[in-house]
């Protein structure tokens, strides 16, 4: 069964913004919820890479930074959250899918790019 909005957002937009509170209090990071604010994301999401902690330690710091990006994304282009079986991705008008969370990880894996997976995201034909 998929869910749609505004069920699906529930959960991506919570971790969103538990990501914005964290990076906040901890990090001194300010995140406004724009295209530009995700090189800070990407940037972050390196540092934590290079200190090379346990994919364990970081996996719900990722859920949030992702869902995060995916949050930028639904309010730059219009763009839904949809959920199936616990996984979380955004269609956008277009109808094409797109992972932000999964993203995330890559980024951590030192392969993806939330920055670039939002521009691709926006891009109008």
């Amino acid at each position: 069964m998929t869910e749609t909005r505004p069920n699906a957002a529930a959960k991506p937009a919570r971790w969103a913004a538990d990501a914005v509170a964290t990076m906040r209090e901890g990090a001194r990071v300010r995140l406004d919820y724009t295209a530009q604010s995700l090189w800070r994301v990407d940037r972050m999401i390196e540092e934590i890479r290079r200190e090379e902690p346990p994919y364990a330690a970081v996996e719900q710091v990722l859920r949030g930074l992702g869902a995060y990006a995916g949050e930028v994304i639904v309010r730059q282009s219009g763009a839904e959250w949809w959920a199936t079986g616990g996984d979380h991705w955004i269609r956008t008008p277009d109808g094409r899918l797109w992972d932000p969370i999964d993203e995330a990880r890559r980024c951590f894996d030192g392969q993806g790019s939330l920055r670039l997976l939002c521009r691709d995201a926006t891009a109008r034909g």
